[in-house]
C-alpha cells in the first residue's frame, strides 16, 4: 500500500509540471532534482516501501537509458526523461510495473488520437505530398512533439483510481 500522503503529493506535482509543460513544452530539471531529494526522505521515513537495489532502480536506468535515445532522435525531450526517472525513484516499487502499464497505454492512446487528428487535419496536403513523394511534406504535417506530462498526470490519475480502495 502506498501512503495517501505519497499519491496526493505526485498527483499534485504531476499537476504542476503537466501545466508548466503544456505552457513552456519543457520540463526543468528542478523537478527531477526535487523528486531525488524526496527519495532521499522517503527511503529513510518509509524503508517498508523502499529500498536502494537493483529492482528499485531498474526502471529509472531504463528511463535515462531509453531517455537519451529518444532524445538523440528527437523524439523525446531530456527533460521527460530525467523527470520520468526521478518520478520512478519515489513510485514504490511494487506500483512501478503497473504504473509504467498506464503510461505505455496512455501514451498510445493518446498518441493514435493525435495522430489521427493530424492525418484528418491535414488529409488534402497529405494526399498531394504522397503524389510528388514529398517526404518533408508529408513530415509537415505531422508536427513536433506533444507535451508528455499530462500524459504521466492521466497514467497516475488512472493508477489511483484502479488502487482507490488501497489507497482510500
Amino acid at each position: 500500500m502506498i501512503p495517501v500522503s505519497l499519491y496526493l503529493f505526485i498527483l499534485i506535482e504531476l499537476f504542476f509540471v503537466s501545466m508548466g509543460d503544456l505552457r513552456e513544452r519543457k520540463i526543468p530539471n528542478i523537478w527531477a532534482l526535487m523528486n531525488i531529494a524526496v527519495y532521499c526522505f522517503v527511503f529513510f521515513f518509509f524503508p517498508t516501501f523502499y529500498d536502494f537495489n537493483l529492482k528499485a532502480m531498474l526502471f529509472p536506468m531504463a528511463f535515462i537509458g531509453v531517455g537519451f535515445v529518444l532524445f538523440v532522435f528527437k523524439i523525446m525531450g531530456g527533460g521527460d526523461s530525467k523527470f520520468l526517472a526521478s518520478l520512478f525513484l519515489i513510485i514504490p516499487v511494487k506500483f512501478q510495473d503497473k504504473m509504467f502499464h498506464y503510461l505505455i497505454l496512455t501514451t498510445f492512446l493518446i498518441g493514435i488520437t493525435f495522430l489521427i487528428r493530424s492525418i484528418w487535419i491535414h488529409r488534402k496536403k497529405l494526399q498531394l505530398s504522397f503524389q510528388r513523394r514529398d517526404i518533408n511534406g508529408i513530415k509537415e504535417c505531422f508536427g513536433s512533439k506533444f507535451a508528455y506530462a499530462p500524459v504521466v498526470l492521466i497514467s497516475w490519475v488512472y493508477l489511483g483510481w484502479d488502487y482507490r480502495k488501497i489507497f482510500f
